[in-house]
């Protein structure tokens, strides 16, 4: 006799049993890790890293993917919009599932109804990077040489409406200056142009620019952050310098589209965090920079 209950039942096992035989099955061909920037910088790193260790734990490949534009929407959209099997995940941050949300007026995708979370990794400070040969040897300096001829000054960010842009917006309201701004499609192009001589300043996660300035061939002001990096030692605050309340930092982050069975999002999480807490991974990451 089919009672209310067994009815339930069955009709729960037959909605369930494909999710169910899903989650069993994952992974069941190569994993696409999005990265919603062009190779290069941090992020790429921070995934590669990632990838290369879950390749060896999860059963399958694990492949980044660089989509870049639309500070980080393109590649964002194409997760939202991707089948939701496991087999498709971003490593994204503030920018991707934050900002874009305010500052696009049409990102499309939705950063809370279109993903679930993976895990969370840390976060990136901001740091205020000159070209080598720029007459500034402190945020003072800075001040009064960007205060004497207003305008002259180029600065760069990684993109209209990202975190580089609008804490460097944040900056300048604090010490009443006015600079030129100068968008790039991520951090590897922007340091390249500083390097180059083009660009004057940026302010830019620490790990997309701590080599170069241990090789001098960028020079830094200082940390937008609450203390002293332990990585980056001589690298003053903000704070100690004078400058209040513009403080900055980024954090990253997986994710899945929504629809993920919840079997398959657990052996993300699992295979993600195990990777990071491998000393060798997570020394490489701490490298760069990155706070776990």
């Amino acid at each position: 006799m089919l009672t209310r209950r067994s009815t339930l039942g069955l009709v729960a096992g037959a909605v369930f049993a494909p999710a169910i035989a899903r989650a069993q099955s994952f992974p069941s061909k190569p994993i696409t890790l999005v990265v919603p920037y062009p190779a290069g910088g941090p992020t790429d790193a921070i995934a590669r890293f990632v990838a290369q260790e879950m390749s060896a734990t999860i059963g399958q490949n694990v492949v980044v993917d660089n989509r870049a534009g639309a500070s980080g929407a393109v590649g964002t959209r194409a997760v939202a919009k991707a089948d939701p099997d496991g087999h498709t995940f971003i490593f994204g941050n503030n920018q991707t599932h934050g900002n874009n949300m305010f500052l696009l007026k049409e990102p499309g995708y939705d950063a809370v109804k279109d993903f679930a979370p993976v895990a969370g990794v840390g976060a990136f400070e901001h740091a205020f990077v000159v070209r080598k040969d720029l007459p500034a040897k402190n945020i003072a300096e800075l001040v009064a040489l960007a205060k004497a001829d207003p305008d002259k000054l180029n600065y760069g960010s990684t993109g209209v409406g990202s975190g580089s842009h609008l804490a460097m917006e944040l900056f300048m309201q604090r010490t009443g200056i006015r600079m030129t701004h100068v968008p790039f499609r991520g951090a590897a192009p922007l340091v390249q142009e500083i390097i180059g001589g083009r660009i004057d300043i940026a302010n830019s996660t620490l790990p997309s620019v701590l080599e170069q300035i241990n090789a001098g061939t960028l020079r830094a002001l200082a940390l937008a952050s609450p203390e002293r990096n332990p990585r980056a030692k001589d690298i003053p605050t903000l704070r100690e310098q004078g400058v209040s309340d513009a403080d900055a930092d980024s954090w990253a982050a997986f994710f899945a589209p929504a629809a993920t069975p919840a079997p398959v999002l657990e052996k993300l999480s699992q295979s993600v965090m195990a990777a990071i807490a491998k000393p060798e991974i997570t020394e490489k990451i701490l490298k760069l920079g990155f706070t776990l």
